[in-house]
């Protein structure tokens, strides 16, 4: 069972609390799909996700355009694996970038749709679109995570 929400993100700063909820529920394994068309604001969700995980509000988060991944270390000993597929081809360029050995910490993926099947059905999937007229605000809908998802909405 797939569970999904709308949310109404006014700003960035709303965007940020909604990755460190996020971040506070994720754990090993997880595989958080960040959709939406450029500046969409993926990469914004991920750095404070990872400033959030990380439980540095400073954390130095640059976009992995050119990189294509960025790993950061967490509490606990787990790694946090930050992909922007948007350059590759297609999924069989994943392999390179160590998507096995990501699969067992936490990855953040900008451009999901390039991961083809490697997709995990497991995924929470956020996709954040642009609001015509209003340039901070983003319309977010959350798809997975069923046994987390309403502990990620609760008040």
């Amino acid at each position: 069972m797939v569970l999904e929400c709308a949310l109404h993100l006014a700003d960035e700063a709303a965007t940020a609390r909604l990755a460190a909820r996020v971040a506070a529920l994720a754990r090993p394994g997880d595989a958080i799909l960040l959709a939406g068309p450029y500046g969409a604001g993926k990469t914004a969700f991920a750095r404070a996700f990872l400033r959030a995980a990380t439980a540095d509000p400073d954390l130095v988060v640059p976009s992995p355009s050119f990189t294509l991944v960025q790993t950061y270390a967490l509490p606990g000993g787990v790694e946090a694996w930050h992909y922007d597929l948007w350059r590759i081809a297609g999924a069989e360029e994943l392999a390179e970038l160590g998507w096995e050995e990501a699969r067992r910490g936490i990855v953040l993926v900008e451009w999901p749709e390039r991961l083809g099947p490697l997709a995990p059905s497991e995924a929470l999937t956020i996709t954040l679109s642009p609001v015509p007229d209003r340039p901070q605000a983003r319309e977010g809908r959350l798809a997975g995570w069923p046994d987390r998802l309403p502990a990620l909405l609760a008040p």
